[in-house]
């Protein structure tokens, strides 16, 4: 996988950061993690399966190995829990993860600027099922970066099972850590927006890496305007930690203009039911989905009280 991070690197426009990037990922993947021996088993035991060509069978990111053990490879599979991030098919296993990020990418992809043959970023990527998406939408690469080691661990079990992957790949990095150059033509920031101290920065950070007229797709949290221009939870929210400030999509219009981005666009707004995220077995020992996070009298509310989670989809270019 690596040698093939570079050679696509060294074709783009990430040829002159991608250096930097692979030493910071050792930095990161050295740290002392007691799990590391266990996801790396599990890796180890999917490598002696078949591979399968990759295709987008929606829901599904679907793998078409033959022949395989479908439950030696759900064992291991089982070893990197909790799978947040998909659904994935690995011939006839269907890894249903909490999230059905088909439906997210439904309500985007036709509103974008088009990803063929573009060097694109995925921030807070997860185990990579959305920058597999960008990659099979065309981009020349699709960088995803994720600072959570686990889920580094889960795109390289899926990266394991495929023969000739696509041109996405996952890095052990967060926002800060990347070279303040102008390299990507697109950025998405879903899901990330909201955990961040410094909303400003983060989205000054994100207008760093494009180049001149590159899109920004934020995807975050927001209220309804008529709780007001934002709130900050006093603790949890929705039973999240570190959730900062939920904004009405005014406030975040004005975030955006003060950045400096233009053409700014609201493309959809999307109450998150229990039919995009749920509770299955891929998700681990903690069971508990959206259904609990929410006031069981009153859908509208979470179980701490503020209104029930509400996601914007926004489009703008540096």
């Amino acid at each position: 996988m690596i040698n093939n991070f570079i050679k696509t690197c060294a074709q783009s426009k990430l040829s002159s950061i991608y250096e930097e990037l692979l030493d910071t990922s050792k930095q990161a993947l050295a740290v002392n993690n007691g799990n590391i021996a266990k996801w790396e088993s599990a890796i180890d035991e999917l490598k002696k399966h078949n591979k399968g060509g990759v295709n987008y069978q929606p829901p599904y990111i679907n793998i078409n190995t033959s022949n395989s053990d479908t439950k030696l490879i759900q064992q291991s599979l089982k070893k990197l829990t909790p799978w947040r991030k998909g659904p994935y098919q690995i011939g006839d296993l269907q890894l249903d993860s909490e999230w059905r990020g088909d439906m997210k990418w439904d309500r985007l992809k036709n509103h974008i600027q088009p990803l063929k043959e573009k060097t694109v970023l995925d921030v807070g990527s997860g185990n990579g099922y959305f920058t597999y998406l960008m990659a099979l939408s065309g981009a020349q690469i699709a960088l995803g970066i994720e600072p959570f080691l686990l889920f580094n661990y889960q795109f390289m079990s899926i990266h394991t099972l495929i023969n000739n992957p696509p041109n996405a790949f996952v890095l052990p990095l967060k926002l800060e850590q990347m070279p303040k150059e102008a390299v990507f033509d697109t950025v998405f920031s879903m899901g990330v927006l909201y955990h961040q101290k410094d909303h400003l920065l983060h989205l000054q950070q994100l207008k760093t890496l494009l180049v001149d007229d590159g899109e920004l797709v934020l995807e975050t949290l927001i209220i309804d305007k008529k709780h007001g221009k934002q709130i900050i939870p006093k603790d949890r929210y929705a039973r999240m930690r570190n959730v900062w400030c939920l904004p009405s999509t005014d406030t975040i219009h004005t975030w955006l203009k003060k950045v400096g981005f233009k053409n700014i666009k609201l493309l959809d707004i999307t109450k998150t039911t229990p039919q995009e995220q749920r509770a299955t077995h891929w998700i681990g020992n903690n069971t508990q989905s959206i259904k609990d996070f929410l006031d069981p009298n009153n859908d509208k509310l979470t179980v701490e009280g503020l209104p029930a989670p509400l996601r914007a989809i926004f489009t703008c270019q540096k």
